[in-house]
């Protein structure tokens, strides 16, 4: 039986996979541990009826698990682990949380209008600690294989770099060589391809945010 799932649509795309990386998170899950799965993809800015039925407050992705939607990416994940455990994708509790603060600070620096406001220190602090990680631990966050944490922080550097690259001209600094290979790694990945938004979506997702 395929699993149910609602992601994000395109910005301006209804019919075409959209830009959100929690999504696709879930959607990285999904084929890592090959579960078969059904994508209905949503108009965020115009939410069917049948969709805020089953997601009251409008969130992606959901998935249908024993006919109840569970929203969240976070428990998505859980059960999904719980539910499928093989392939294992579980992050050894000490490398959970590594990784955790880049997405808040990409976002700060993406919005800044100010160059002197520190935000591209902190997001390049935090990137160096993860190439530091790395450089100890890797090629992934918890070392030989991939796991449920390296697949959230993923979609989250994939936004970074199209981001940045676009509205910034900024790229990661070619002296953190294990975050650039890590990224290269993950992006290239069967799954990563499959499910991930094109460049010109995520540039769309953004642009309201970067414009504001």
């Amino acid at each position: 039986m395929a699993l149910e799932i609602c992601v994000k649509a395109a910005v301006g795309a209804p019919n075409v996979l959209g830009d959100c990386p929690f999504s696709q998170r879930a959607l990285l899950t999904l084929e890592e541990k090959k579960i078969s799965y059904n994508m209905h993809l949503i108009n965020i800015s115009d939410k069917p009826q049948w969709f805020l039925e089953i997601s009251p407050e409008g969130k992606v992705p959901v998935v249908k698990f024993d006919d109840k939607w569970v929203a969240d990416s976070d428990v998505i994940v859980g059960i999904l682990e719980e539910k499928y455990p093989q392939p294992c994708l579980k992050t050894p509790p000490q490398f959970a949380s590594v990784g955790s603060n880049i997405f808040g600070t990409f976002v700060t620096f993406l919005k800044s209008k100010d160059a002197n406001d520190g935000s591209e220190q902190a997001l390049l602090n935090e990137l160096k600690a993860l190439d530091e990680h790395l450089k100890a631990h890797g090629p992934f966050i918890a070392g030989e294989k991939i796991s449920a944490v390296d697949l959230a922080l993923g979609p989250k550097l994939y936004h970074l770099e199209v981001a940045l690259g676009h509205f910034k001209k900024w790229t990661v600094p070619e002296s953190l060589t294990n975050v650039r290979n890590y990224m290269k790694s993950i992006f290239s990945r069967e799954s990563f391809v499959k499910t991930r938004a094109a460049k010109e979506y995520v540039i769309a997702g953004w642009a309201p945010k970067v414009n504001a």
